[in-house]
């Protein structure tokens, strides 16, 4: 059966519409490609994990976790020697906000003074709302805090999200993406990734250690925390096409006659 003229022309009009979108978009390279699946499965992910602890179905799973690391016969006694102990506390002070502020301000004034000063509102810009949405959502939830052990130390806002663990994957997540751009040997690229990858595992994994999370909250967290990395990711690369961010990683081709130091060649 033949379709009528006009839904065929319709039909031509959204594919090419859709096509011009996907094109524009640079949906059809790699890193834009991989950062929009990172954000809709991580976001995925935070939602559907949110709706398993409204219905308590990880309430099971997160008492026994929290149970399983602690002594039997005192729960205010973490596993492990007491050097352990003092060590998760220093670890989870990488997820501070006192940490993640005097990092992201270091960072932004590096840009600024080595010419970069777009990246580098772009990065204060991607820290900022990342901490805003953070609030946002423990407000919005408003889940207590553990009550089945005894804290290692104090908290003051809701549990979940973690925030320490959201924070801790959009900073070090994203800093050490603009890092790993600015280094040119393979291998030290994998350090930083491994590097902020590795941070931000930590500290989600003390917060747990310390009893003042549930371990859905820091999971949660680290979704809904690489989410926006990734989504921020994704700007930064439209937005570098588009000259309106200097490329981290410039290269020769792109500082020679004719061309704006920090941009890329066209092609």
């Amino acid at each position: 059966m033949r379709l009528p003229g006009i839904a065929r022309t319709g039909g031509g009009a959204l594919w090419r519409g859709s096509s011009a979108v996907w094109v524009r978009l640079h949906l059809n390279e790699v890193g834009p490609m991989v950062s929009l699946l990172l954000v809709s499965t991580l976001g995925y992910g935070f939602f559907a994990l949110a709706r398993e602890v409204g219905e308590g179905s990880t309430a099971a799973l997160d008492r026994k976790i929290l149970l399983g690391l602690r002594n039997p016969a005192d729960l205010s006694d973490p596993l492990g020697p007491a050097w352990l102990e003092e060590a998760m506390r220093d670890i989870t002070g990488w997820g501070s906000v006192v940490t993640i502020v005097f990092l992201t301000a270091a960072a932004v004034i590096y840009l600024a003074l080595s010419g970069r000063r777009r990246v580098a509102v772009f990065v204060l810009a991607a820290v900022g709302g990342g901490e805003a949405v953070s609030t946002v959502l423990k407000l919005f939830y408003h889940r207590p805090r553990p009550d089945l052990v005894p804290h290692g130390m104090d908290v003051f806002t809701a549990s979940f999200p973690s925030g320490h663990a959201m924070m801790s994957a959009i900073a070090y997540l994203t800093l050490a993406t603009l890092l790993a751009r600015v280094e040119r040997r393979h291998s030290v690229k994998a350090l930083m990734l491994a590097l902020g990858i590795g941070m931000t595992v930590l500290v989600g994994v003390s917060r747990v250690y310390l009893g003042v999370h549930w371990p859905s909250d820091v999971v949660a967290g680290w979704c809904v925390g690489a989410a926006w990395a990734a989504l921020c990711w994704f700007v930064a690369l439209q937005l570098q096409r588009r000259g309106e961010v200097e490329d981290p990683d410039p290269t020769p081709a792109s500082t020679g006659p004719g061309q704006i130091k920090g941009t890329s060649a066209p092609g």
